[in-house]
């Protein structure tokens, strides 16, 4: 559904609202969600300024939080504009961080990788991180880091984890406070870009590496379709990607 651009501002200005406030008690989405009675995926489009909300169901989530409706919308009408930050998401091979690189310095703003920072706060890299401690650790770490810099809120080129898309909190506080876009890729490109640069981890060992590939595209495809704009990087070279991502956040 497409609301106006004053609609879109108060929606996008109480999911900020709600969001500072359950980060405020160190709650969970799962927390909240739980307390006040609605689906995590509920919770996760509110907060990312797409919520379609009741006030009754405002008042049950206002409640949970130790506030009133009145107080969100009171906070919603005072939210600042989204940060200048552009998360770029896909896939390995995407070209997140050679298109990310050359997009922050057109647009004269820092670049980062957000696996890098992770690896620098655990101390040990990411393969070693997910075999010792398992996925979850991953995901809180990721989050945290995440949320860092969000709360800095300088402008930015952030180039994102593969999967950062199934973690609904992790994706929903993404969308909430940068601009994302996806750079989308043919199966075959995103392989032979992996292999291009000295990779050839995808296929060892696995006969069906490709298939495996083609099956998580695939599923993830829907949730990388959330993002706020598609950028289709097949058959262009990088400098047309980066005008056409230039264009789309300036």
């Amino acid at each position: 559904m497409q609301y106006s651009a004053q609609r879109q501002k108060l929606l996008h200005g109480l999911g900020a609202a709600v969001r500072t406030r359950r980060s405020d008690r160190r709650m969970t989405m799962k927390a909240l969600a739980a307390k006040a009675k609605v689906s995590v995926r509920f919770l996760v489009q509110l907060e990312a300024g797409e919520g379609n909300i009741s006030v009754a169901r405002l008042e049950d989530i206002a409640e949970a939080l130790d506030t009133t409706g009145a107080d969100l919308l009171a906070d919603a009408s005072r939210a600042p504009a989204p940060a200048g930050i552009v998360a770029l998401v896909g896939l390995r091979g995407a070209g997140k961080s050679s298109i990310g690189t050359r997009l922050a310095k057109r647009l004269r703003v820092p670049f980062v990788e957000l696996d890098e920072i992770v690896v620098r706060e655990a101390q040990m890299e990411l393969a070693t991180i997910f075999e010792i401690h398992g996925e979850r650790y991953y995901r809180a770490i990721e989050r945290e880091v995440l949320r860092r810099i969000l709360d800095e809120g300088k402008p930015m080129v952030v180039a994102t984890g593969g999967s950062i898309v199934t973690d609904p909190e992790t994706w929903g506080l993404l969308r909430s406070r940068a601009r994302t876009v996806w750079l989308k890729a043919k199966p075959q490109e995103h392989w032979q870009r992996v292999v291009a640069q000295g990779d050839v981890r995808p296929m060892r060992e696995r006969p069906r590496a490709m298939n495996e590939l083609r099956a998580l595209l695939a599923s993830r495809e829907p949730l990388y379709s959330e993002a706020d704009a598609i950028v289709d990087t097949s058959g262009h070279t990088i400098e047309r990607v980066v005008d056409r991502c230039a264009s789309i956040v300036t």
